[in-house]
């Protein structure tokens, strides 16, 4: 399975870049375990971050930060199979909960939840 691994990024950081780089890490922990199960990891921002760049986001929330930021994990979450919802608060993490049970794609709270490919 595709899987987006969503949980909190800018969420609680007061936009603080180490914050928000701490909160990648974690969503990254559990990249290479999806992908040693045999599926295929994905996270917003590795598609977000780069397009924000090069679109002269200045700062989180911006008006090039709307306009890429969460799109990018909607637009991606429409061609996985699943999402993996990590601890923490985050609207947009819920927001791709939300999407993803409306797609009916199957939502997992951990990895433990995840069945080998």
């Amino acid at each position: 399975m595709m899987i987006l691994i969503a949980g909190p990024y800018r969420s609680g950081t007061n936009n603080d870049p180490k914050l928000m780089k701490r909160n990648l890490e974690r969503l990254e922990s559990v990249a290479l375990p999806l992908f040693r199960m045999g599926h295929m990891p994905i996270i917003g921002e590795w598609v977000a971050l780069p397009l924000l760049k090069l679109a002269g986001a200045k700062e989180p929330g911006d008006s090039v930060w709307q306009e890429i930021q969460y799109p990018a994990a909607h637009r991606m979450l429409l061609k996985c199979d699943a999402v993996l919802r990590l601890e923490g608060a985050s609207k947009g993490a819920d927001e791709d909960v939300r999407v993803a049970k409306e797609h009916g794609l199957k939502v997992f709270y951990s990895l433990d939840e995840v069945p080998p490919a």
